[in-house]
């Protein structure tokens, strides 16, 4: 396992032990800050700071409204310390407000429920596309017009993920490519007024994760650190098991064995006769311990983690966004689309948690496939697909990308494995632009909430 992090990780390097810890304020501090109470004292701290600012936002739920819970001000929200950047390197919001008495714990059981809908149309099983990376023509051309593309069906989930923690600012990033000829972040006033860049921000905001957006930046990739729920891991796997195809680029993790049970008394019941000391150990005559010679453990090494890429859009709950945001859980539907495969590559450690392409599946539409026999340097596809690419390269941890191919020749040269890469990514871009074709899909799916989104998993 390479040691090396992604430049794309956290700024502060402390914080990456911890990076895969969920928080949890008391049920009672929940209860407070979910009340009308709570809410009229977090409205008035927040308006009360951010009245000498000029930064405004989108709305937490991605789009313009003003105002979208009673006594809460979310448009004009300030952004303390922003740091901006482009070329891999992380830009972080500044939280708003502090956890209320909140300490860390371990989550038991499932964070997330999932209700699958009628989906008529999709396989029962997920099936590997990646004979389609190496399935080229003599002139070594990725077939972005293969009939496994095509999209003919919509599958929706409703996934529950349960979170214990207070509202908080969800810790984003902003990455712009290099391959731009205008590179700076920041937008003129016609990408001022847009907000498809929020398209993603009702999954964040819905679990207690205010995602805070500045209108005057146009990031092609916005990517989040936290704050971490397991959750997330679940909902990417449940997207990865539940798609119709997948092109894997790593082998996958070995189940994890479940702890040993702990002590079943309780902290008011009477010890065991076995955990009761001796009684030569009660009387002897030295009642100091002896110290112990081993050295305090290290902390266990990060755990290897992957990537999921794939195309997936969101619709409330029940016709607002604001019915999927519940006491201490989020309730969205998710729809995937049967010819969009799902990408897996493993990560560096530091790779995001979660990340979104700007682009909502309305703006995809409207970029032309180029032409089966056509070049593509220059053409529009090409050029989504390198800054796919270029932000991908900064999370991709090379050294394990594993792929064989129909010969059973397991890929060992770097620049082989960066072309399969870029192959799986082009492909999943062809899908995403031609299920605009499909009926099911402009009758089911929002295409102002539908995009390619990424999902850190185990």
């Amino acid at each position: 396992m390479s040691s090396e992090s992604s430049p794309l990780g956290p700024i502060d390097p402390a914080s990456i032990p911890e990076a895969e810890t969920e928080k949890a304020a008391p049920w009672i501090v929940r209860k407070l800050v979910g009340s009308m109470t709570g809410r009229i004292v977090i409205s008035s701290w927040e308006t009360l700071r951010a009245s000498g600012t000029s930064v405004v936002c989108l709305s937490p739920w991605g789009d313009s409204s003003p105002l979208l819970l009673p006594c809460i001000r979310f448009r004009d929200l300030a952004v303390h310390t922003v740091i901006a950047a482009t070329g891999g390197m992380a830009a972080v919001a500044a939280p708003v407000m502090g956890p209320v008495s909140d300490v860390i714990v371990s989550t038991l059981g499932d964070t997330i429920l999932v209700e699958i809908g009628m989906h008529v149309g999709f396989d029962l099983t997920t099936k590997v596309a990646n004979d389609l990376v190496f399935d080229k023509t003599a002139k070594h051309i990725i077939p972005i017009y293969s009939k496994r593309l095509e999209t003919t069906s919509v599958k929706t989930m409703l996934i529950t993920l349960k979170y214990k923690h207070t509202l908080e600012d969800a810790s984003l990033g902003f990455y712009r490519s290099s391959l731009h000829k205008d590179a700076s972040l920041f937008s003129n006033v016609l990408d001022y007024l847009a907000t498809e860049k929020g398209w993603f921000s009702p999954y964040l905001f819905a679990s207690g994760r205010r995602p805070i957006i500045p209108r005057s930046i146009k990031p092609d990739i916005i990517f989040c650190h936290g704050p971490f729920l397991s959750g997330d891991y679940r909902v990417g796997e449940t997207l990865l098991s539940e798609s119709a195809s997948v092109i894997t680029l790593c082998p996958a993790p070995p189940p994890i064995e479940s702890p040993p049970a702990a002590s079943s008394h309780s902290s008011l019941s009477l010890p065991s006769r076995a955990d009761l000391p001796s009684l030569s150990n009660l009387f002897s005559r030295s009642r100091t311990p002896s110290p112990e010679p081993a050295l305090t453990p290290l902390p266990p090494p990060p755990t290897p983690r992957r990537l999921v890429i794939l195309v997936v859009g969101l619709k409330p709950h029940r016709t607002l966004w604001t019915t999927s945001a519940r006491p201490s859980e989020s309730v969205i539907y998710y729809h995937l689309l049967n010819g969009c495969p799902a990408v897996v590559v493993p990560v560096k450690v530091g790779a995001p948690l979660v990340a979104w392409d700007g682009l909502t599946l309305e703006q995809i539409w409207k970029v032309d496939l180029p032409k089966e026999d056509a070049p593509r340097e220059g053409t529009k596809f090409e050029g989504m697909v390198s800054v796919f690419y270029e932000y991908l390269d900064l999370c991709v941890d090379w050294d394990r990308v594993s792929l064989s191919n129909p010969l059973d020749t397991v890929i060992e040269d770097l620049d082989e494995k960066k072309k399969v890469v870029r192959s799986a990514l082009e492909l999943l871009v062809a899908s995403a632009i031609r299920s605009g074709e499909s009926k099911e899909v402009r009758k089911e799916v929002d295409k102002e909430r539908s995009g390619i989104a990424m999902w850190r998993i185990p």
